[in-house]
């Protein structure tokens, strides 16, 4: 798979999120998107980059943005994840990687000087017509949020 870049249309897909519900990337059409990839609920930088999601989710919104979150962990996971901190933004599983693979936010990566596959922290913004307008791979969890609102011209 190569990185979708900026003018390409965004993969559709239907996944299901914490509270068991489907939902589909087209039910967003209309509206901005934020839809980042994470490796697992409930690890240290996966929590700080979904607090940090939390925490600008009202100025992100007020500029007409939607965010949403997509790992490979369990509704149940996910729901326990989405309670624990609090986060009031969608969390999509995607237990197979399949959306993870149609994004190219999955594959070889350096864990500990190891090299394994896996997640690729990645971040994607989308048009209102399903459109990315960046996309952002191997992104940090720390600092990631506060970038993207400055990418964005999305004040605090």
């Amino acid at each position: 798979m190569t990185h979708l870049e900026p003018g390409m249309t965004a993969p559709d897909f239907t996944l299901t999120d914490q509270d068991g519900a489907e939902v589909s990337l087209s039910d967003y059409r209309g509206r901005r998107v934020i839809l980042y990839f994470y490796p697992a609920a409930m690890t240290p930088g996966c929590t700080t980059q979904a607090c940090d999601f939390r925490d600008s989710l009202s100025s992100l919104q007020g500029a007409g943005y939607s965010v949403l979150g997509i790992s490979r962990d369990t509704p149940a996971k996910l729901r326990t994840f989405r309670e624990h901190d609090g986060l009031t933004f969608p969390l999509l599983s995607d237990p197979d990687h399949a959306v993870h693979l149609a994004y190219d936010a999955w594959g070889e990566k350096k864990n500990y000087g190891k090299t394994i596959e896996g997640v690729l922290r990645s971040t994607f913004v989308l048009d209102e017509d399903g459109v990315v307008v960046q996309a952002l791979y191997n992104v940090k969890a720390t600092g990631h949020v506060a970038r993207l609102r400055t990418l964005l011209g999305v004040d605090a």
